[in-house]
């Protein structure tokens, strides 16, 4: 029940917006004429599967010609619902802030190659130890708080506006973590499933 509530992009989106958290400027709708006027709006924008990890099947879209057709092509590859979020300017790294059982555990950082728009390791990036401010930890604590699961990573981005989030995973984080942080959330995941059951 707490996993369905992460597992696509328009619920996890819907429930952190219900909660103030604040997040690049987004539209969901099922029409590529409005998808376009708010491409036109925000500036270049991110296209986002509803279902996906590490980027997979995301395109970056422009103002411009060819974009309309770019938006119908995205829904006939079964998009039906169009994702757009605007595209931030990032400092060529975003974060995975780490919780098990509602507490604070690492964070790491992914690191773009400079030589994509994004940072995950299918494009060449690589994790990285990072130390987060307290506004960061505590952003990412009000963020994962409303799903109540048990081990979650919450994707964190710095903005010259302040941290903001792009979504709670249910199941990223394991490999960031072993990388870069030498913990592993596998093993602690196990154990504290075990002191869960024991009680």
């Amino acid at each position: 029940e707490a996993i369905l509530r992460v597992l696509d992009r328009l619920s996890c989106t819907v429930t952190l917006r219900l909660h103030n958290i604040p997040m690049p400027a987004t539209v969901i709708t099922e029409h590529p004429e409005i998808a376009a006027g708010t491409v036109e709006k925000l500036g270049p924008c991110i296209l986002k599967p509803l279902y996906s990890s590490k980027a997979r099947g995301m395109q970056v879209v422009e103002p411009g010609s060819g974009l309309k057709e770019q938006l119908e092509q995205f829904k006939a590859q079964g998009n039906n619902i169009i994702y757009v979020q605007q595209m931030l300017d990032l400092p060529g790294k975003d974060l995975g802030v780490a919780f098990l059982g509602g507490q604070y555990l690492a964070t790491y950082a992914r690191v773009n190659n400079g030589n994509s728009w994004n940072t995950t390791i299918n494009s060449g990036g690589k994790y990285e130890a990072f130390e987060p401010s307290p506004e960061i930890i505590e952003l990412a604590r009000r963020a994962q708080e409303p799903f109540g699961l048990d081990f979650t990573c919450v994707d964190v981005v710095e903005t010259n506006k302040g941290p903001m989030v792009f979504e709670v995973s249910a199941f990223g984080g394991f490999r960031g973590l072993l990388q870069a942080n030498e913990i592993d959330a596998a093993g602690l995941y196990a154990d504290y499933v075990l002191k869960r059951l024991e009680q």
